[in-house]
């Protein structure tokens, strides 16, 4: 294991090489897609390092939208509790060490290079050995990694949001103590299936046998799928919906909870993160019934929620003089949430500039149909990804709705193209990979 702080050093960079060679979570033969879908060979990995899964409590999160606001949220009132406590999330914004957090803080580049190395190896003589057909994917080993890590840390408890799907995501190798089902709508189809119903029924697959299920009502097809997989199963439904405000309530909100009133206060904005609050909320609530979650209270619960950070979602953020509205929406219904955000920020249409790019295997004509006409002005950008949406395409979508948009060389030149604009507020929206380099970008130049 490396000793120094250069070997160490030189570790990290080696497996963040070795991690960028890899196409995360999509393997292509030909022109065809592939995806791993079992668990059996992230269970095998997982067993000859030890087991680690099952060394800490856990709660699984899946969803289309809102996971990651869910489970920053759920996991600032744990922290607040005085648990010590572990937060897994994917993608990343800016680096791959975001994606693994204990007490808020990410993993130190020599623990992720130690670590790396250690599942990397392990990883190969179980092929060697023909105890796995292939190498882990980029998914399965970061996976393994983070409940290395947790493990060996003392966490007391870790918050674990789903990467794809559910039922044969990486993540669901662990017996979780509670289960949390955010908002579902149509996304990755071609991997969960072509209706909500069918891809309801994937994520409902983090649900165990008499387990217990965090959720709120949503589409009716939805819902049926839901109650069936928990009849099945024998499952308990905990419905979050007591925890919401009353309908119209913006900023702040009285709520009951455990017993005795507190106020709700989030910095993170947007009507439809009362829904992702509500099932944090009833999720602390849920275990704190339970003995070694006891420290959870009502006083806990008000501070999580008051000090929660999950940056470049309806991130507000002030960066060379102007204000700038940073989320990663790149689905429908992410950017219904957003343009419902947009909306009421932004009283002057002409004033007013969106930085936009895209992933290809993302609706781009939908996203830019809702996004799009809400604007003055669209700079599309390039990004930094064998999956982006080239410029021409996004053009092409851009001149077919009719806005007033403007081709960038860079993510830089698209940056100088929106300060020179002076509008009140830039928006930045499309992709994670977008938001995450705008960000890394402003926060240098503020440096």
């Amino acid at each position: 294991m490396p000793g120094s702080y250069t070997e160490c050093s030189m570790s990290y960079q080696a497996a963040i090489e070795q991690l960028n060679s890899m196409i995360p979570e999509l393997h292509v033969a030909g022109n065809a897609p592939r995806r791993k879908f079992s668990l059996e060979e992230v269970r095998t990995l997982l067993h000859a390092l030890g087991d680690p899964q099952h060394g800490f409590p856990s709660v699984l999160i899946a969803g289309t939208n809102g996971k990651g606001s869910t489970a920053s949220t759920l996991v600032s009132i744990l922290t607040s509790s005085g648990l010590r406590t572990a937060l897994y999330t994917s993608p990343h914004l800016a680096r791959v060490n975001e994606r693994m957090r204990i007490a808020g803080v990410e993993i130190a580049d020599d623990d992720f290079g130690q670590i790396f190395w250690r599942v990397e190896k392990v990883g190969r003589e179980l092929l060697a050995a023909g105890k796995l057909p292939q190498m882990p994917s980029f998914f399965e080993l970061i996976t393994a990694m983070a409940f290395c890590w947790f493990g060996s840390q003392g966490v007391q408890v870790a918050v674990l949001e789903v990467g794809m799907g559910g039922r044969l995501d990486a993540t669901n190798v662990v017996d979780p103590v509670l289960s949390i089902l955010t908002d579902i709508s149509l996304d990755h189809m071609e991997w969960l299936g072509s209706t909500v119903g069918a891809i309801a029924r994937e994520k409902a697959g983090i649900l165990r046998p008499g387990g217990a299920l965090i959720r709120l009502p949503q589409d009716e097809e939805i819902d049926a799928v839901l109650n069936e997989v928990q009849g099945n199963l024998g499952a308990r439904a905990v419905d979050a919906e007591k925890f919401l405000p009353p309908a119209g309530t913006t900023g702040r909100y009285p709520l009951l909870v455990l017993g005795q009133g507190i106020e709700i206060d989030s910095p993170l904005i947007g009507a439809h993160q009362q829904r992702n609050l509500a099932l944090a909320v009833a999720a602390a609530s849920e275990l704190a019934n339970r003995a070694e979650f006891s420290c959870i209270t009502p006083a806990a619960i008000a501070l999580g929620v008051k000090t929660t950070r999950w940056p470049g979602r309806m991130e507000q953020f002030h960066a060379l003089g102007r204000d700038w509205l940073l989320d990663v929406a790149h689905n429908p219904a992410g950017a219904r949430a957003l343009a419902a955000a947009v909306s009421t920020i932004m009283r002057d249409k002409e004033n007013s500039l969106l930085l936009f790019s895209c992933l290809r295997d993302k609706p781009l004509r939908q996203l830019a149909e809702i996004l799009f006409p809400l604007f003055g002005h669209i700079l599309l950008a390039p990004i930094h990804s064998p999956r982006a949406t080239t410029l021409d395409e996004l053009a092409e979508v851009a001149r077919s709705v009719g806005s007033h948009w403007e081709l960038t060389r860079s993510v830089e030149e698209a940056i100088e193209k929106a300060l020179a604009a002076e509008p009140a507020t830039i928006v930045v929206s499309g992709s994670v990979y977008l938001v995450g380099e705008v960000r890394k970008l402003l926060e240098e130049r503020e440096r």
